[in-house]
């Protein structure tokens, strides 16, 4: 019974994460410097892959998709964390100079608007 519970919960949670990336798809999407005053909402975020890098050697290995200017000046950037990289292939390379749009909750890191993204659905371009 608990595990048929767990099943029920998770396919709850999905459901509405894939709920909340079909609202925040339908809305206008935001450029990457307007995301700042839209923190803790969902929504899209579109914009040029200024500057991409996989941080192989930090303890997360996360992937820094940096929209809007390069970095140190970015705008907005799309994470993906080393556990998640192999769903995206090799992000920094294929979405360098392209532009995309980005959906999920967006949070602040020292600074700058961040989305996570953990699903390949959460990545279009």
């Amino acid at each position: 019974m608990r595990d048929h519970r767990q099943r029920i919960s998770g396919f709850a949670a999905a459901s509405g994460a894939a709920v909340l990336w079909a609202l925040a798809a339908s809305a206008a999407p935001l450029g990457p410097e307007d995301t700042a005053r839209h923190l803790g909402e969902t929504a899209t975020v579109c914009g040029v892959v200024a500057s991409a890098k996989f941080l192989s050697d930090r303890r997360s290995q996360p992937t820094l998709l940096n929209l809007g200017k390069p970095y140190p000046d970015q705008l907005f950037t799309a994470v993906i964390w080393g556990e998640d990289r192999a769903k995206f292939g090799t992000p920094e390379k294929s979405l360098a100079g392209k532009r995309i749009c980005v959906t999920g909750q967006i949070r602040d890191f020292r600074g700058i608007p961040e989305i996570h993204l953990s699903d390949p659905r959460q990545l279009s371009d």
